[in-house]
């Protein structure tokens, strides 16, 4: 949290500096924006195929975007937070109550997006002001997972040989510490005037682990585990033009 309020002063002393200085870079036709977001684990220690709804954690991301097109715009985007996963959360199937496996690890994920403004409002000198939009990349997950059997009923579990010899193996396995992941999302972005933008997501990440809670062969090892964002937040553009950007000429 003290990380996300550090980056969001920064982001706002500099939008406040640009305007104000009298010689600066051209940072027309690029945005900058900062959102809170909610984390939402996907794996083997929820039931539920929408994700683990009740141990979501907060977080948030900071971004800057150059537009490419009136369409697309490629994004470098920051997010950082937590996950948590808990088998005792669920009474459903009623071996969670007894299996008790449980993690959390943070997260700092750096990712390259491709953005694509559906209503091709990134040039509009008068945009709508309602714009959704879609956008896919490739990023890097950082995560330092710490895991918990600690509550296991072996007792409960004496004639699923499986699910000791599982547990076994997973408490031998080296759990990862960074992971390739590739976000997908949708959003909607609401326009207040020519600079300023509020704007709304969801982002799944696919990974390519099964060992994102700690836990696989005592589990569901066909499965890949999973995480999802939803954010709100604030978009800063330097200009709003259209493409044919022109420097005014200097009169003596």
């Amino acid at each position: 949290m003290k990380a996300f309020i550090r980056s969001t002063s920064f982001i706002i002393l500099f939008a406040t500096d640009s305007s104000k200085a009298k010689a600066q870079p051209d940072l027309r036709g690029y945005e900058v924006g900062i959102a809170g977001s909610a984390f939402v684990y996907q794996g083997d220690l929820t039931p539920s195929r929408l994700g683990s709804y009740r141990t979501l954690k907060p977080g948030g991301q900071i971004f800057i975007s150059k537009i490419i097109t009136p369409m697309f715009s490629l994004r470098t985007n920051l997010s950082f937070g937590k996950l948590k996963g808990d088998d005792s959360k669920y009474s459903s199937p009623s071996y969670r109550q007894q299996r008790n496996f449980n993690f959390k690890t943070p997260v700092f994920e750096i990712s390259e997006l491709l953005v694509a403004d559906l209503m091709r409002n990134n040039f509009a000198r008068q945009p709508s002001k309602f714009s959704p939009y879609l956008f896919a990349g490739i990023g890097l997950g950082f995560l330092k997972i710490t895991r918990d059997w600690s509550r296991f009923n072996a007792e409960y579990f004496n004639r699923e040989a499986s699910t000791i010899q599982g547990l076994s193996d997973d408490a031998q396995h080296s759990l990862p510490k960074t992971i390739p992941v590739l976000p997908l999302g949708m959003g909607l972005r609401y326009t207040l005037s020519k600079r300023i933008s509020l704007n709304a997501e969801s982002s799944y990440r696919f990974t390519f682990t099964d060992y994102l809670d700690g836990f696989s062969q005592a589990a569901d090892p066909s499965r890949k585990d999973s995480y999802q964002t939803h954010s709100l937040g604030i978009i800063y553009q330097f200009q709003k033009s259209n493409s044919s950007w022109k420097c005014p000429v200097p009169k003596y």
